[in-house]
């Protein structure tokens, strides 16, 4: 089984990036993150021509998160990250597919900080520490698949002091991710690549693909259920280098039946 994630930086303008990549690669499971849809324009017709179900939880500008699944249909479970009633911000889905707890997750940016956006930053981090506890005690495989929006480590990004402010390396949500491991979480690629660099963005600015000035902000992250499923994990950086390409490149794993 193939599982992939995905910040497709607007789905209807990635689209035929979308189809293409699905049609290669065939992944069993994907998430995606960054819509910036409504519900009522997503692609949903192309989505299923292509064989694949589709869960979404739209919203215009920045937002969105989707789960598709190849020859079946998602199992909603969640629509909303829990701890805020009030968060209108469409970030997270949870599905049952396949007899595997999928979450796609857009984890806010943060930027500018210190500020609001990076309190809330932080406050939705807590919140997915709190759920992601109460995932590991429902007994079930569990993989939580998306764009966390943090640097774990120096490593896991170009050397470099021009992003030394940004909220995405900064050291609370570095310790919220640390502590989100330390729960019984295991990070698929780091696992299987120790002290490699594999980037999944690359910003695009600053011709920072070109010269491979990336670094790791989209995470696959497993239970102990899932981890003795884990055979391989992959970056498939090609899809950042395609014209018209999303500044993110799809993140793969591979578990046993």
């Amino acid at each position: 089984m193939r599982i992939a994630t995905w910040n497709i930086n607007g789905i209807n303008r990635r689209l035929p990036h979308l189809l293409a990549w699905i049609g290669e690669t065939q992944p069993d499971i994907v998430a995606l993150q960054e819509l910036k849809a409504a519900d009522a324009d997503l692609p949903k017709a192309a989505i299923d021509a292509a064989g694949y179900g589709a869960l979404w939880q739209g919203q215009r500008t920045w937002n969105g998160v989707a789960i598709l699944a190849r020859d079946r249909e998602p199992i909603a479970l969640r629509r909303a990250l829990p701890g805020d009633a009030a968060d209108a911000q469409s970030r997270y889905l949870e599905a049952a597919v396949a007899g595997i707890v999928v979450a796609s997750i857009y984890l806010p940016n943060g930027n500018p900080q210190p500020g609001p956006k990076f309190d809330y930053k932080l406050a939705w981090f807590e919140r997915l520490i709190a759920h992601a506890a109460a995932l590991q005690s429902s007994g079930h495989p569990v993989l939580l698949a998306g764009d966390y929006n943090v640097v774990p480590t120096d490593a896991d990004i170009y050397p470099s002091t021009s992003w030394k402010d940004n909220a995405l390396v900064q050291p609370a949500p570095r310790a919220a991710y640390r502590r989100l491991l330390g729960s019984g979480w295991t990070d698929a690629l780091a696992t299987l690549h120790p002290g490699q660099r594999l980037y999944t963005f690359w910003d695009f600015s600053r011709q920072r693909w070109q010269s491979d000035k990336g670094m790791r902000i989209d995470h696959l992250l497993l239970n102990e259920i899932l981890r003795r499923r884990l055979v391989a994990a992959g970056v498939d950086r090609g899809q950042r280098g395609k014209e018209g390409a999303s500044d993110h490149a799809p993140l793969w794993i591979e578990l046993t039946p």
